[in-house]
């Protein structure tokens, strides 16, 4: 499938997890993709994942973006970077706000510095990103998709600045699929139920073993490709007339 042939991607938090898996998927389909990462670490993990879609059928372009979205100064180091690869007037198509943090925390234990870590980058960071990015768009049709969580809507101990700030993100998805529709952008919200990735083991295991026992749909978690499958399709034209939705990706856990 090549649906997204000669289309421009933004993923952010792509270095590994859900991000390198929507990213690959999107490249897989014919994106080119610029991956952003936050830690030295992480550049190996971006160099692999560049190399890996380098080499797809599809003959995808990726770029790295080592950039700290949960800083003011952070969406001009990714329009800079963007710059560098495609030049002043390249333009983009699709953007996936992936980049999060959690904080497992009781509201008793909670203090400004966590509430700072958690909102500067989930809630700040992307709104900050996505309006930077805004004029970089192409003239139609583009799609911007945030990911959220099950917990935007569910109430988890200990994870209060979590939760909410992914129901932040269900607020400004809607807001902006009414704002940016005219030209056939579409702006949607994908909330992921538990996934197996190495964020799983930051929450509290007995609220990951509840969800998959209440899961209908075998009763496990879910893997990086279903999820970005979802995320494909969203990017993809075939979903033109879906916009302001958020869409439970949880095997029937959660069922909006």
């Amino acid at each position: 499938m090549t649906t997204l042939q000669g289309k421009i991607a933004i993923v952010t938090g792509a270095s590994r997890g859900l991000g390198a898996g929507m990213a690959l998927e999107l490249a897989s389909q014919g994106a080119s993709v610029m991956l952003t990462y936050t830690s030295d670490s992480s550049a190996k993990l971006v160099d692999d994942l560049i190399s890996q879609i380098n080499q797809l059928p599809a003959n995808p372009k990726a770029r790295g973006c080592k950039v700290d979205l949960s800083k003011v100064r952070g969406p001009g180091l990714v329009i800079a970077e963007l710059d560098a690869w495609l030049g002043p007037e390249g333009r983009i198509d699709i953007l996936v706000n992936n980049a999060g943090v959690e904080v497992a925390k009781t509201l008793e234990e909670i203090d400004v510095a966590d509430y700072d870590k958690v909102y500067n980058l989930n809630a700040r960071g992307t709104i900050l990103l996505t309006q930077a990015l805004l004029p970089r768009f192409s003239a139609a049709n583009n799609r911007i998709i945030n990911i959220g969580s099950v917990g935007g809507r569910s109430g988890f101990a200990g994870l209060s600045l979590y939760c909410s700030s992914k129901a932040a993100l269900e607020g400004l998805t809607r807001c902006w699929a009414a704002e940016l529709g005219g030209n056939g952008t579409t702006v949607n919200q994908v909330n992921p139920g538990p996934v197996q990735t190495a964020m799983l083991d930051n929450i509290p295991k007995d609220i990951v073993d509840m969800q998959k026992k209440q899961t209908p749909v075998q009763n496990r978690v879910g893997t990086v490709p279903e999820i970005a499958k979802v995320v494909a399709w969203l990017a993809s034209p075939a979903s033109s007339w879906i916009s302001g939705q958020v869409l439970s990706a949880s095997g029937g856990w959660a069922m909006y």
